[in-house]
């Protein structure tokens, strides 16, 4: 098993057509990496970015056995199987360390959103709420911050962050309750990671604050790619102008650097 080049021929057939910005970035070499069965002659590959691995290619056992020793020395990861093949073979390997879920994509159409509509979800916060920018303050807040880490914790430094990464938050009182911002970034875009605190949920926040990501994606010629995790993040997207897509199977790997 080797590291290898996202510009590699057989690594880009391998994982060609496959609409997700997360793989596109690493194709790109943007942020991620991609694993191989074979440096030169790769059948399986694992483009993995954060908590996100996308397996390609023919389905090998011994391939996933060793990428569960070289990259899941951690607590959670979601594998994402290009072909239902990949389902068993995942199921063997990390037994009841998985969970099969559903997930939930939305087309990357830039002419899908209402500009006006989404000014006004942007500026319909209650008053005790503002809108602010992250900027370098409150990047190393976001990274110093449980509930809100996910908004920033793929870029390794603000400089990284502010070439690739854009993002909001909602203030009250000063301090930072909801967000919405860039897990990651390709060339074009960025996919895009909303979060509320737990006590301010269900106040508009994650609307006010994905609206104002877009449009500042939209000065930018960026397009804010979402994946939904389950519904009620594909309802928020369908609020804020996405078009559904499909559901698709994903494995949430728990705790598997304790598995067998």
């Amino acid at each position: 098993m080797e590291i290898i080049s996202g510009t590699h021929p057989a690594i880009e057939r391998l994982f060609s057509g496959w609409e997700d910005t997360m793989v596109w970035s690493c194709l790109q070499g943007v942020m991620g990496c991609i694993y191989a069965d074979d440096g030169k002659i790769p059948t399986a590959a694992l483009a993995l970015l954060g908590d996100f691995g996308f397996l390609a290619g023919q389905p090998d056992a011994a391939f996933l056995l060793a990428l569960k020793k070289a990259v899941c020395r951690r607590d959670f990861l979601i594998l994402v199987p290009r072909d239902p093949a990949w389902n068993a073979v995942i199921e063997a390997c990390f037994g009841a360390h998985c969970r099969r879920v559903t997930r939930y994509a939305f087309q990357k159409d830039p002419e899908s959103f209402d500009l006006p509509k989404l000014r006004q979800l942007a500026g319909g916060l209650p008053g005790e709420y503002q809108l602010a920018m992250i900027d370098r303050r409150w990047y190393d807040y976001c990274r110093q911050t449980d509930w809100c880490r996910d908004l920033v914790a793929q870029y390794g430094s603000f400089a990284q962050y502010s070439q690739f990464g854009l993002g909001v938050l909602a203030l009250r009182d000063g301090v930072p309750v909801s967000g919405a911002s860039s897990y990651s970034a390709y060339r074009g875009g960025i996919e895009v990671e909303i979060d509320t605190r737990e006590d301010c949920r269900r106040q508009g926040l994650a609307s006010a604050c994905g609206a104002r990501l877009i449009l500042e994606c939209r000065k930018r010629n960026w397009y804010p790619s979402w994946d939904a995790q389950n519904p009620w993040s594909a309802a928020l997207a369908r609020k804020l102008g996405y078009r559904f897509s499909h559901e698709y199977t994903a494995y949430e790997i728990f705790s598997c650097s304790n598995s067998k």
